[in-house]
């Protein structure tokens, strides 16, 4: 049997599937949203990380977990939310993987969780966590994300000094298919595509196809050793390069304006406070601008090198993503 938590999230429900396509029995563990699972012949476990009992539960007769479930958030005062479900909710994940006798714990970091500095050299998986020997002030300058990623990676080291058998991998930011709630990334998509974007930024980032990181996630559960770490990367883009290919897919004029960082990260907390208002999520937010401003040289020359890892152009991606999302409806109204 295999567990899966977060499979209601983009990476959970392609892993799900492909999952599914190998034959293999799938156990889920959700908490609120099953729309990604409706028609899925898999086994669902209501509850969530936070939760030791039914998480417990869950972990009965299981063989494999692959450990998706997350917060994710691009506002700086997310810090409890962050601490409770990629912090301690990791810690319960690896204690009931060692009380339970998995055999292996495939768990979903981040990019964000690596230190991007220098940023004219790679990174590769020999960049320490971006907690590492940091002042208090220090750390509390960090989005709460990014520190809630890397403590939570500390979970699952510490989970490995105890035994456990797990592997640890570093997807950077993921789209395509079957983003039903849909993710950050996906809402900007859509909001390029429904021409609900008026201005792009300067900066980029590294971006990959869901596909690629779930191929690279089935090879490390059987290929990798134990403990190993692998970044799941795809290709360097700038944001107005992203609206391009949407622009292209779609037939609709991409934004003429572009901001530099400097100017729009001054007008951050203003489209935050507006976002507010109107029940939305902002697309700019300090967060996000920050990470725009990162390494734009990711390897996954280890991935490649051990498990035949691949990465699609991103083309691609935005074609299928966006095909994705006209065929749910995804583009015909507002989703938030």
């Amino acid at each position: 049997m295999t567990l899966v938590t977060g499979a209601s999230g983009l990476i959970g429900a392609s892993l799900v599937r492909a999952l599914l396509v190998q034959g293999r029995p799938v156990r889920v563990l959700v908490h609120r949203d099953r729309r990604a699972l409706a028609g899925l012949e898999v086994e669902v476990v209501p509850g969530d990380v936070c939760d030791p009992e039914p998480l417990g539960r869950a972990m009965t007769g299981v063989d494999v977990v692959y450990h998706l479930a997350g917060a994710i958030s691009l506002a700086m005062d997310s810090g409890p939310e962050m601490e409770a479900v990629n912090v301690l909710g990791t810690r319960n994940v690896v204690a009931a993987c060692l009380n339970g006798g998995v055999r292996r714990l495939v768990h979903f970091s981040s990019i964000d969780a690596l230190r991007q500095e220098p940023l004219d050299q790679p990174v590769d998986e020999a960049r320490p966590l971006i907690d590492a020997a940091l002042s208090a002030a220090a750390l509390k300058s960090l989005a709460p994300y990014d520190r809630s990623k890397a403590r939570g990676e500390r979970e699952v080291l510490a989970g490995i000094d105890r035994g456990l058998d797990a592997v640890i991998l570093y997807p950077t930011a993921v789209l395509g298919p079957h983003d039903y709630k849909p993710s950050y990334v996906g809402q900007a998509l859509i909001k390029l595509a429904r021409g609900r974007i008026p201005a792009l930024v300067t900066g980029g980032f590294d971006w990959v196809d869901v596909r690629d990181v779930v191929a690279g996630a089935l090879c490390a559960e059987v290929q990798a050793p134990a403990g190993a770490r692998y970044l799941l990367s795809g290709h360097w883009h700038t944001i107005r390069e992203v609206a391009r290919l949407v622009d292209s897919a779609r037939g609709r004029a991409m934004p003429r304006v572009t901001v530099p960082l400097g100017l729009a990260e001054a007008l951050a907390p203003l489209m935050l406070l507006m976002a507010r208002f109107n029940g939305s999520h902002p697309i700019y937010t300090r967060v996000t601008l920050h990470v725009l401003r990162n390494n734009r040289h990711v390897s996954h020359a280890r991935a490649s090198h051990d498990l035949a890892y691949t990465a699609r152009p991103l083309a691609q991606t935005v074609r299928d993503t966006l095909a994705w999302f006209e065929a749910n409806g995804y583009l015909a109204k507002e989703h938030r």
